[in-house]
């Protein structure tokens, strides 16, 4: 009987273990349905390899895979990048138009800053916004060798995968996003 006693308790103790670590697991914020993380919003410092934030995870393979050897590579400079901005999704980025209308008072004015989330390269998973400043500068001068660009002088925090970029250098940049002709033909769709 007592061996009984001892091996049922031993098995709840073992079954107690790991539903408690199914809830601490379970408990990700970045991998909660109900979780901020999950439309794309990033917390502050996040690096580019946090996969468990959907805004890391969901971006292009290839821009993740060239911004990660860039990463790496700046950390033996001394230089960190964290992600403000990478995948959003549609909502997210309505959000962020939104926002954007209310501060600059008009569509037009906000479409230098935010593009909608039917042409936005971040809610496609093709961009990434990079802070802190020594992060964008070091990638300013060496991104091309990587193929990740600066796409809008009004924007140098913002980078895109420019496969080219290694052989021909990155393309000259737009002025700002109502400039850029992926954009302006998304919108007159």
């Amino acid at each position: 009987m007592n061996r009984i006693l001892i091996g049922a308790t031993a098995f709840g103790v073992a079954a107690s273990v790991l539903i408690l670590a199914a809830i601490i697991l379970g408990s990700d914020p970045a991998r909660s349905a109900r979780s901020p993380w999950g439309d794309g919003v990033l917390p502050d410092g996040v690096g580019v390899f946090a996969d468990s934030y959907p805004g890391i995870r969901r971006l292009d393979p290839a821009l993740l895979s060239a911004l990660r050897r860039a990463a790496t590579d700046a950390e033996d400079s001394g230089v960190s990048f964290t992600v403000n901005s990478g995948w959003r999704s549609r909502a997210y980025q309505q959000r962020l138009l939104d926002e954007a209308v209310r501060k600059y008072g008009s569509a037009r004015a906000a479409a230098r800053w935010v593009a909608t989330p039917e042409n936005s390269p971040h809610v496609s998973g093709d961009a990434v916004d990079l802070g802190p400043a020594a992060a964008t500068t070091w990638l300013a001068r060496h991104g091309a060798g990587y193929g990740l660009c600066r796409i809008y002088r009004n924007e140098p925090w913002h980078f895109e995968l420019r496969p080219d970029a290694p052989r021909v250098g990155c393309p000259d940049r737009y002025a700002d996003p109502t400039r850029d002709p992926r954009l302006r033909m998304a919108n007159e769709r």
